[in-house]
């Protein structure tokens, strides 16, 4: 009998697994599809030679990771690569604001009316990020926080909703940005917690950067597993699980599922139906003739670039397809240039490039013109340098990757309570009805990101139980 099984080799799955076997546990993996890495993939989806992500690109919480942190993750290949600007937010006068990793670089970018504001609002955590992202990104109670006062203040800014701390900015320009960073988990402005959501961002950018990692993705799926291996844990690819009788017997199972597949697999029935999935997206991998020809010159040098004209139209956005169950008229989007950082991407001279867009659960439409649009009006020729393009809308991300029900990258929707209480409200969120079964995907706390917390902090639950028994 196997000490542990676990079902999904996404990073979180990778993760617990990894955590569970430094213990010394006997640990399998089992994994649908015929490659690891869930939402951490790489793949030549336009042409060759072009190695696109197919889910996430840049990973601001990857590298602040307590979990990977720990883990020597370099020794097995991962390398981050930073661009010379972490984040560019363009505006259609043809300048832009910046979240650099110089605090006072950002709040220049701002105007002299808000970079003041901006950095007061930054500056009691800067230094603390290190053990701030600890302490919030362990919770709930799987630790005790290493500094409660900075934690507590840090909540005191981020739980009202963005639009109450927006107010203390007097310019749009400083308001845009953040409205842009709260949309990277396709929350409404006014949602509660949305705050803390834009804080976390700016300040992954000032202490660690939003790196790309080294020949794509999939090089930290691809790092967890040699090193599982290496602790004498096992990998099968190719293994859809049904239920819990497909699996070898073992003393805890753990789920990198969907809260929806693990009740189906494990007989849990509706304990789960509360669970919301949220908005979907639409997404576009793009293999260039050059690089995106961006009239503001800080886009040029950044790692991701925000596309969003005001705050107003950010808002909107996000309120069509979280609230108006459509798609926007003018879509906010998150593009991300790997070859900005890593050239050896695609081949000499040429680019890849990412991008998606907001719309409903589900949604079977084509956002793809405007999308373009859109980079058309700050990248004036962006469809010359197009060489091809993949598109995905939620039925194709649903298709390859299970956890994305509905188009759903983030594995459940990150507003209300819900942001900080997933799958249930509960003190226990890694544990299940069953004693043996143990959920550790995005769908638990912290929630959606490629760090590797969700399976860490499972891995503990896991851990504890066992060592009960």
């Amino acid at each position: 009998m196997l000490d542990v099984v676990v079902v999904g080799a996404g990073p979180n799955g990778l993760t617990a697994a990894v955590e569970l076997a430094r213990r010394g546990f006997s640990v399998a993996v089992f994994e649908a599809c015929g490659t690891i890495g869930g939402g951490a993939r790489t793949e030549e989806l336009t042409l060759p030679g072009f190695r696109h992500d197919p889910c996430s690109a840049a990973h601001p919480l990857g590298i602040s990771s307590p979990a990977f942190g720990e883990l020597p993750l370099q020794r097995y290949g991962l390398q981050w690569l930073h661009a010379e600007l972490p984040m560019a937010h363009p505006f259609p006068d043809g300048t832009a604001a910046v979240l650099s990793r110089s605090v006072a670089e950002t709040a220049a970018s701002f105007g002299p009316r808000d970079a003041g504001t901006y950095r007061r609002l930054v500056a009691p955590f800067v230094s603390h990020w290190d053990t701030l992202a600890r302490d919030f990104m362990s919770l709930p109670l799987t630790a005790l926080p290493r500094d409660p006062v900075t934690l507590a203040r840090f909540g005191l800014a981020g739980l009202p909703p963005s639009t109450w701390l927006m107010r203390r900015f007097r310019d749009e320009r400083a308001k845009t940005l953040f409205a842009g960073l709260v949309g990277h988990v396709m929350a409404p402005l006014s949602g509660f917690a949305t705050g803390a959501i834009g804080l976390v961002f700016a300040l992954a950018a000032h202490a660690r950067g939003w790196p790309v990692a080294r020949g794509g993705s999939q090089s930290i799926s691809d790092a967890l597993a040699a090193y599982l291996e290496d602790l004498g844990g096992t990998l099968h690819t190719d293994y859809e699980v049904k239920r819990l009788d497909d699996l070898p017997p073992a003393r805890a199972y753990v789920f990198d599922t969907s809260p929806t597949a693990l009740a189906r697999i494990a007989g849990l029935g509706r304990y789960y139906d509360g669970y919301r999935y949220g908005p979907g997206v639409f997404k576009i991998d793009y293999a260039l003739d050059g690089p995106v020809p961006w009239t503001a010159k800080e886009p040029r040098v950044a790692g991701t670039v925000q596309i969003g004209s005001d705050s107003t139209a950010i808002g909107a956005a996000l309120r069509a397809v979280s609230r108006e169950g459509r798609a926007p008229d003018e879509p906010f989007l998150i593009t991300v240039q790997p070859s900005v950082a890593d050239p050896t991407r695609a081949p000499a001279g040429k680019q890849v490039f990412w991008v998606y867009g907001h719309v409903p659960n589900g949604w079977q439409g084509d956002l793809t013109d405007a999308i373009e649009r859109q980079l058309e009006r700050f990248a004036p020729g962006f469809r010359d340098r197009v060489l091809a393009r993949a598109t995905a809308g939620p039925p194709e991300l649903a298709a390859r990757n299970a956890n994305y029900v509905g188009g759903d990258i983030a594995s459940g929707a990150a507003s209300g309570l819900q942001l900080l209480l997933r799958p249930k409200p509960s003190l226990f969120p890694y544990s299940t009805p069953h004693p043996a079964v143990f959920i550790c995907s995005s769908a638990t706390p912290p929630g959606p990101g490629v760090h590797g917390m969700s399976g860490y902090n499972a891995a503990k639950a896991v851990w504890r139980r066992l060592r009960q028994r």
